[in-house]
């Protein structure tokens, strides 16, 4: 398959589907409406609720969900061959990731910005409210614990990413001082912040910079704990100070990183043929599990991802000024993800290809290259591969257009860096609203104090990533597990969206009824699997989390069923 007709052809769809099946649901299944009141404006307190342009919200919530999301489940899924992780990327987002994102985004405004968790009472009942938190702080907290450890890999593995993505830190507080307090013109000011920060990017690679052990901590342990204590300080500011400038200054470096890769696939397509190596379809790779359910759950984010549930209603909800931008948000912001994963799949099934070095020092080309790096199921699931394997097939296309290849290699480490760090942020915060909202009938002061609050999420969260010892490697052996909490968290946030639809009237409430009983199925049928694999390997804390998580997901279900058959009042 040509990769360049491959991207134009889904990209085409993207556009397609949005100016149609994204306007239907929209205008036709959730009416919104430009005169309906905001939480942004309703409660504006400067601090969480603060009304915002929606180019801003875009970028905060884009620079939120993807993370390092539709880069390492992509990445991990191109083993089962390319049509599969395309057909779900494409599909997925359109019919069910998309219409997911979107509802629970408006579907929290309608709420006065609740959380989805803390809105599911009013829909099905108290019981459910807990249930649905319970199974919120356990994502947050295994995808704080991840984020932290995601990064701290990247600045050991890449060392001259290290200082373009810490500078991005005051970079970000002096637009956001710019901005917001001296009234300059956002669009003019973040791009003079762009341009400074590649060019910290050019400094560092030629100046990067390796953390040492500290008291017998490894580098990754080092930076993992220096990482959630930013997320910290990060968490407990107004959104003004740091959050919003710096996922706009995100939401320009993703252009510049998407273009440079579709550039790259463009280029790289002249004067030679630039195909797919990695087969069409592998349905037995080595140690592998079975390509069906577990594609739907390790690409999660791209296609369909329960933590974007968390995002719309704990952040995003507060900041949208106007009814009528959440589509644009809501909808486009996860098919613009969608087209991320794209290009990462293309990266590792094409540009791979183009030149990968073994640990040998061997330089390999096309199918060997993609056999050596995905090799087996053990070889491919590393997170330091699965990152690798993104870069170096980025920065092979990149190359093409003349940017030399260590450049190039810095300027996807920072994108993957300043992305996760965002989602860090933005999940450090959310975790507070978690344990706030949760907390809600207690009178003692304290407990809900912001400061108090998120120390519990940063504290618990560290405690988590060292779970196995001083390396911080105690996160990593989560990731099977956060797949499928994953996708329950979002599958039952569609059978909310379902109970709210279905009291609008009429048969508006297929389009996430649908969605959410393919979704609970292949979910459901995943984490049994996972459980199985837990007891053999003996492994005791994946399997009391992995059997509360199963029990939670059947209930809220149940629950949710008998809702759905009583008579209930349709809500004006």
């Amino acid at each position: 398959m040509d990769a360049l007709i491959l991207m134009v052809l889904l990209f085409v769809g993207y556009i397609v589907m949005y100016k149609i099946y994204g306007k239907y649901i929209g205008n036709r299944i959730f009416k919104i409406n430009k005169q309906n009141k905001v939480p942004s404006k309703e409660f504006n307190d400067g601090f969480d609720y603060v009304p915002t342009k929606k180019e801003i919200v875009f970028g905060h919530h884009f620079a939120s969900i993807a993370g390092t999301g539709p880069i390492v489940g992509p990445a991990i899924a191109i083993i089962w061959g390319w049509l599969p992780a395309i057909l779900w990327v494409f599909i997925g987002s359109i019919v069910i990731g998309a219409v997911h994102d979107f509802g629970v985004l408006i579907v929290s405004m309608r709420n006065k910005g609740k959380s989805i968790a803390d809105f599911t009472n009013k829909y099905i009942n108290n019981r459910t409210r807990y249930l649905f938190f319970i199974i919120a702080f356990l994502e947050l907290w295994i995808f704080i614990s991840i984020l932290g450890m995601v990064i701290a890999i990247i600045f050991d593995m890449y060392p001259g990413s290290v200082f373009p993505v810490w500078f991005e830190v005051p970079l970000a507080i002096f637009l956001g001082y710019i901005v917001f307090k001296k009234g300059k013109n956002v669009l003019i000011w973040s791009i003079y912040a762009v341009i400074l920060m590649y060019i910290t990017v050019i400094i560092g690679a030629y100046l990067p910079f390796n953390l040492p052990e500290i008291f017998g901590i490894s580098p990754t342990g080092g930076w993992t704990i220096i990482l959630l204590i930013y997320a910290y300080i990060a968490s407990v500011l107004p959104v003004t100070t740091l959050l919003q400038p710096r996922d706009f200054i995100n939401s320009h470096q993703l252009l510049i990183a998407l273009t440079l890769l579709i550039l790259g696939v463009l280029f790289s397509s002249f004067g030679s043929d630039f195909h797919i190596i990695a087969p069409v379809i592998q349905v037995h790779p080595k140690e592998a599990p079975i390509v069906i359910p577990f594609i739907f759950i390790i690409i999660a984010c791209g296609a369909f991802s329960g933590f974007h549930a968390i995002v719309s209603s704990g952040t995003t909800s507060k900041q949208v000024s106007n009814e009528k931008d959440t589509l644009f948000i809501g909808y486009g912001g996860m098919l613009m993800e969608s087209a991320l994963a794209v290009l990462v799949i293309i990266a590792v099934a094409a540009g791979i290809g183009l030149g990968y070095e073994t640990s040998s020092g061997e330089t390999l080309f096309g199918i060997e290259a993609w056999n050596n790096h995905y090799a087996s199921w053990t070889a491919a699931i590393g997170l330091g591969s699965k990152i690798s394997a993104f870069v170096i097939g980025s920065a092979n296309m990149i190359e093409s257009i003349y940017i030399p290849k260590s450049i190039s290699i810095v300027i996807m480490g920072v994108f993957v860096a300043s992305f996760a760090g965002t989602s860090l942020d933005t999940a450090t915060r959310i975790q507070r609203y978690v344990l706030s909202e949760l907390f809600t009938g207690i009178k003692i002061k304290f407990i809900k104090n912001r400061y108090f609050l998120t120390a519990i999420v940063v504290i618990t969260a560290i405690f988590l990533a060292f779970s196995s010892g001083a390396d911080g490697k105690g996160a990593l052996s989560l990731w099977p597990l956060f797949g499928a909490i994953n996708q329950i968290l979002g599958t039952l946030a569609l059978i909310v969206l379902t109970l709210y639809l279905k009291k609008k009237g009429g048969l508006k409430w297929l389009v996430t009824a649908i969605p959410a009983v393919f979704m609970i199925v292949v979910t459901l049928w995943a984490s049994v699997l996972n459980q199985v694999n837990f007891h053999v390997g003996e492994n005791n804390l994946l399997k009391v989390i992995n059997i509360i998580i199963i029990v939670i997901a059947v209930w809220i279900t149940i629950e949710g069923i008998i809702m759905f058959y009583k008579n209930i009042k349709k809500i004006n």
